[in-house]
């Protein structure tokens, strides 16, 4: 399986399921491929680029084979979108402690503010291809 442009993400999380729904939206040269975090895929990529469980509270990239987590990951995704998600790019400016703090305090209480599903996501056939298994 090739380990590019893939996002893992927590699939039970309703932010997190919008944010990839956005990002399906606006990656107008689909680069992205996607895995829930529950799933043997992710599970997977995980084991295989030495990440611990705990780091799936963040959003992790796997692109060119390097790993992406938090707001850098946001911000090499951005990278690749159009419209307006491309102004996540600037976050580059902020100093990665200070953002990376925010972040952080979001991914710690997204189930609070934002709610959680029962089980992840199932994509409809339009778009199940980019979601591995």
């Amino acid at each position: 399986m090739p380990k590019n442009n893939i996002i893992l993400f927590d699939g039970v999380c309703n932010f997190c399921n919008r944010t990839i729904n956005i990002i399906l939206k606006y990656d107008k040269q689909v680069y992205f491929q996607f895995a829930p975090s529950q799933s043997s895929a992710a599970l997977a990529i995980m084991q295989e680029f030495c990440l611990e469980e705990n780091a799936i509270a963040s959003v992790i990239l796997i692109d060119q084979e390097k790993v992406y987590t938090k707001t850098d990951a946001v911000i090499q995704i951005a990278k690749h979108l159009s419209g307006w998600p491309k102004l996540f790019r600037l976050l580059k400016f902020i100093p990665k402690p200070i953002r990376d703090f925010a972040y952080d305090l979001i991914a710690k209480n997204r189930y609070v503010l934002f709610g959680k599903k029962d089980h992840c996501m199932i994509p409809d056939a339009s778009i199940r291809h980019r979601f591995l298994q």
